[in-house]
């Protein structure tokens, strides 16, 4: 039996392109002897309550995370840290990122500032942004006259 699927091809083509920005920013950064940071992926939905964003923050201590709600921007900052630096030239390949990091998303007018909440575990950082009460759908009731 065979099984089409849809090609996309906007999505594997925007995947590629921020494989290769990743690739050149750390080879250019590893060049000059200086650390660019990285840049955690992040989810970000919307339902009737609000706005969720889920960062992938895995080897993040919460501690070492800062969010701000300043002016309709949310800012999150942070830093991997590397534990131990090793020297040993035993390492068949470096695939994590370490250093800062620093993500800002402006977000509507809508978000009720004073009831944002963040949740962490398994290195999943949760940032849930809740509507105010006047955007929130309304469902209004048909009367029969």
């Amino acid at each position: 039996m065979t099984i089409l699927t849809r090609w996309e091809p906007w999505r594997d083509m925007t995947r590629a392109q921020e494989e290769m920005s990743r690739f050149l920013d750390d080879r250019f950064a590893s060049r000059a002897g200086e650390s660019l940071g990285w840049t955690p992926a992040t989810d970000i939905y919307e339902d009737e309550e609000g706005l969720t964003l889920k960062f992938e923050l895995a080897g993040v201590e919460p501690k070492d995370v800062d969010i701000r709600f300043e002016n309709g921007v949310l800012t999150i900052k942070g830093e991997r840290k590397l534990e131990k630096e090793e020297t040993k030239e035993n390492y068949h390949r470096v695939e994590l990122s370490y250093g800062a990091f620093n993500r800002s998303f402006s977000l509507p007018p809508t978000v009720d500032a004073g009831k944002i909440e963040a949740t962490s575990k398994s290195g999943v950082l949760v940032v849930h942004l809740p509507k105010k009460a006047e955007a929130k759908p309304k469902q209004i009731q048909v009367k029969v006259n």
